[in-house]
């Protein structure tokens, strides 16, 4: 049996209380660590220092690639590939074009969104270093779950704890691989 640290796990029933924490531990200068909730905390994000999301980015490349495939499709088959003078109008016409490019830029978004939020998020993660801790187990429940990892540059197993513990966290413990 290894006995090597994975990290430190400390339980908190406020979120209140959790939101300083976060702070707490960010202005210490941890950088691998993460808190685990039953439910979404307003400001959290912010007290632990995380920054804005990138997804927007993604999908707004998503919408850019539909709409030019729509219209690029569209002039290729109608101007260049296979022109037809349909009722005098123009090979290629933006305006009727209009729904097949609102429905390739949905199409792109939601499909680059899909990929990007898969790829920011990790997914698929088969694996949680800390699943097998009844701790982590609580955040599902009830309890606000704070984990410090054994691989960040400033960890040190007494260091982690007693941080925790002077935060007001409960059942502060270290998990070890298994």
């Amino acid at each position: 049996m290894s006995n090597t640290p994975v990290g430190v796990v400390g339980e908190f029933t406020d979120p209140n209380v959790i939101t300083h924490a976060a702070s707490k531990i960010a202005h210490a200068g941890y950088t691998k660590w993460d808190i685990h909730t039953p439910y979404p905390v307003h400001g959290l994000d912010k007290a632990m220092g995380v920054k804005r999301s990138i997804i927007t980015y993604i999908s707004f490349a998503g919408l850019c690639g539909g709409l030019s495939t729509a219209l690029g499709l569209q002039y290729w088959t109608g101007a260049v590939d296979y022109p037809l003078n349909i009722g005098g109008k123009g090979f290629f016409d933006w305006q009727f074009s209009i729904p097949i490019d609102f429905e390739l830029s949905i199409l792109g978004t939601a499909i680059f969104t899909v990929f990007g939020l898969f790829h920011l998020c990790r997914l698929p993660t088969w694996y949680n270093k800390y699943q097998n801790d009844a701790s982590f187990a609580k955040a599902t429940d009830d309890t606000f779950v704070v984990t410090i990892d054994a691989d960040d540059d400033r960890f040190s197993a007494e260091g982690a704890q007693q941080l925790l513990r002077s935060l007001g966290a409960e059942n502060v413990h270290l998990v070890t691989a298994e």
